[in-house]
């Protein structure tokens, strides 16, 4: 089985509305074992829903309709599926039980707008709404079903977990979807793909690859279903050896991992502290890695040192080696970070000097040129980057690279 989201509302085509719903839903779906083929977003128009259903009928087995099942008069999806499958509308005694109930718990009396959410399609089966007024709506016609649901984010996922879920696991037999994503950094995708292309031309066809990209990451998403599970499994867990042998410089995690969780727990292992010093990313970095639950095991602070003031005077770097070689060099970067480990007293320390964007470039240093540091008790290290001209992208991309330095060398000497 295959399944078709159409998501109903003018607020979501006129971009007044992130479709979060969508998203939530296909993620649901396809870990149940229902791939969606294709996301529809349509007005509160009756004819335009009607077309959307129609032209999802004939492609998917589940049609999930979410939206415009609300008691005003703009909410057109009963009018829509009364008059695609040739029906009228009747009061359901239950749905304007659970009404009356909802709004005398809230204090609140029933207006006759509300009572017009207990009004649906004679030919269809009500799924109860445990959290709002309006119920679902459901038909099967030719082994297809249409499901309309309230489009209330927080109703909908309680529908369709309690509802819609249970009720595909008891109806059909579906295939086992299995999806393992691996998180590559350091390459481009195209670059990526030229690397790997041996390897992805033996992918068997009952498996699929995507590739994700993202700033700093590119994700390889390896899909395949079956009805066993284990066989899938096993399939797609051998595809991943060979891949780790074929690019072990470049993968850092699989699935949800991150790179600020990955050098986490390496710094955990090895009993490791971090302190860092920032200026072209303002901050990032730290905000990272403390967006991982425990990282005040290891992390101990930083300094946004991003004007040069700040860099002579918080971080104590020589202003001579600022105006002999610019903030955004070699030397200042190894000093900002030699200073932040001495001063936080840190096992590792990271800093980054650079040019964001989208002005501020030079001949010699045009925008998105970055230095990263890297130092220890041991040994201080740096290295150049030239990243694009995008401000967002080029701090988020940074700090990435910044805490890969770190893990790779964390890794280097275990």
């Amino acid at each position: 089985m295959t399944a078709e989201i159409i998501s109903i509302g003018d607020e979501l085509l006129i971009g007044q509305t992130v479709n979060t719903n969508a998203s939530w839903l296909a993620g649901e779906l396809y870990n149940a074992g229902v791939p969606v083929k294709q996301n529809t977003v349509v007005s509160d128009d009756k004819a335009e829903i009607i077309r959307a259903i129609t032209e999802a009928e004939s492609r998917a087995g589940l049609i999930l309709i979410t939206g415009g099942l609300g008691p005003t008069k703009d909410d057109k999806t009963r009018e829509a599926l009364c008059d695609y499958f040739e029906d009228h509308l009747i009061e359901n005694k239950v749905v304007l039980k659970n009404i009356d109930n909802l709004f005398r718990k809230r204090g609140l009396k029933v207006t006759e707008t509300n009572q017009r959410q207990a009004l649906v399609p004679s030919k269809c089966r009500v799924l109860k709404n445990n959290c709002g007024t309006a119920p679902g709506l459901m038909f099967e016609r030719k082994n297809k079903l249409f499901i309309a649901i309230p489009g209330v984010p927080f109703e909908l996922k309680s529908m369709v977990i309690n509802e819609i879920l249970p009720l595909l696991e008891e109806k059909y037999k579906r295939q086992c979807i299995i999806h393992k994503t691996i998180l590559t950094h350091g390459i481009g995708e195209s670059f990526l793909a030229d690397r790997i292309s041996g390897w992805q031309e033996n992918i068997p066809e009952n498996i699929n690859l995507a590739y994700l990209p993202s700033p700093g990451i590119v994700k390889l998403r390896l899909s395949g279903a079956a009805e066993e599970e284990q066989s899938i499994r096993n399939d797609i867990d051998a595809l991943i050896e060979q891949l780790r042998k074929i690019i072990p410089e470049y993968i850092f995690g699989e699935d949800h991992d991150t790179m600020q969780g990955v050098v986490g727990e390496l710094l955990k292992e090895k009993c490791a502290t971090l302190s860092v010093a920032e200026s072209c990313t303002g901050g990032m970095i730290s905000h990272l890695v403390t967006t991982v639950a425990g990282a005040s095991n290891y992390f101990t602070g930083s300094i946004v040192a991003y004007d040069n003031k700040i860099k002579v005077d918080k971080l104590n770097v020589d202003s001579s080696l600022i105006e002999k070689h610019g903030a955004v060099s070699k030397q200042v970067s190894e000093a900002m970070a030699e200073k932040v480990r001495e001063s936080f007293k840190t096992d590792y320390s990271l800093a980054t000097t650079g040019i964001a964007g989208p002005d501020g470039g030079t001949k010699n240093k045009p925008v998105g040129t970055v230095w990263i540091a890297l130092a220890s008790k041991n040994f201080t290290k740096s290295k150049k980057f030239l990243f694009g001209h995008n401000r967002e992208r080029n701090i988020m991309i940074t700090s990435i690279a910044a805490l890969n330095m770190l893990r790779q060398e964390i890794l280097s000497e275990l």
